[in-house]
């Protein structure tokens, strides 16, 4: 497999992915915005602007944080850059990239979803609109991976597109973990209110983790047993430890496929070895946050060297 494919396969499904939690987000954020005041709500949609570090963009557009103003800016507009359909063509983009290497069925899957979410963005997404929108968005995800794990060789474009994929399925939840803490809250004050559980089951909706948490701790919504959840439970697929144990079991493969390891699996070993030490406990005395933003930091240095490992790869 040739550089230019491998960056396609792994920024593919970086997009797919990213699409997808920002739907999840949207979602989630306009659940908890129909139940609450003009004003109380216009933080919620505050807050979904800075997890997606799209503050300084938003408000050179506009002053509010009104619900449709917030979803149409994050869904379709030409001035984000970040938008989801800007994300979906760069997906589309960059499947186009990587034909030789991915199935029919999953490049019939990415073009589907493509076609279907343009028509629907080339407009501007009233409230009726956005649940079925975020439901395309998402099935378009189950649909592109189900086809990948069908359909495709477990060769280098399957392990190209799984770093990607958990690369920012890590970075997403740890994103949206830090929001909980630094933007939803109002106060300390309000930590074990309803106010704060109902925060709590936002958290986990944004990460479709809701059922899955109430299942394992009969409905009781506790910030310790989210966090562990989230952060240490290698059972559910969004939480950090999954995905960095996802990460290095691909980056194994790879550097055997390749017969040598490169700094993407150095940084790896390290990072997961800090992780699989921790306890909640540990993660609380450090502070939620500062472990988070180490978390982000570290994964955003391995995506930096996967990149750089494989781009003359030949």
């Amino acid at each position: 497999m040739l550089g230019r494919m491998a960056n396609a396969s792994f920024w593919m499904f970086r997009y797919l992915e990213r699409a997808e939690n920002t739907a999840r987000l949207l979602e989630a954020a306009l659940r908890m915005a129909l139940t609450k005041d003009l004003a109380t709500a216009e933080e919620e949609w505050r807050s979904v602007i800075a997890t997606l570090g799209l503050t300084v963009l938003y408000e050179a557009e506009h002053d509010t944080y009104d619900g449709p103003r917030v979803w149409n800016f994050v869904l379709r507009d030409r001035a984000n850059p970040a938008s989801v359909r800007a994300m979906f063509a760069a997906v589309r983009n960059n499947a186009r990239a990587a034909r030789t290497c991915i199935s029919s069925e999953v490049w019939e899957a990415v073009n589907e979803s493509w076609m279907e979410l343009d028509r629907l963005l080339a407009r501007p997404v009233g409230q009726g609109v956005l649940g079925n929108i975020v439901t395309i968005v998402r099935r378009a995800g189950a649909q592109v991976h189900g086809a990948v794990d069908g359909s495709m060789l477990r060769s280098e474009g399957f392990h190209f597109a799984r770093a990607g994929t958990f690369v920012e399925r890590g970075e997403s939840t740890a994103r949206i973990l830090d929001m909980k803490y630094f933007l939803l809250l109002p106060s300390l004050s309000y930590v074990g209110s309803r106010l704060d559980s109902g925060q709590w089951d936002q958290v986990l909706r944004s990460v479709a983790g809701a059922r899955a948490y109430s299942w394992l701790n009969a409905g009781n919504i506790d910030s310790r047993g989210i966090v562990e959840f989230l952060v240490l439970d290698e059972r559910f697929p969004r939480s950090l430890a999954f995905s960095r144990m996802a990460l290095r079991r691909t980056l194994s493969a790879l550097a055997r496929m390749h017969g040598r390891e490169g700094t993407s699996d150095a940084l790896m070993a390290e990072a997961e070895a800090r992780i699989g030490a921790l306890t909640v406990d540990d993660i609380f005395e450090q502070g939620l946050h500062e472990f988070l933003v180490d978390f982000i930091e570290r994964n955003a240095a391995i995506a930096e060297a996967i990149v750089d490992d494989y781009r003359f790869l030949a």
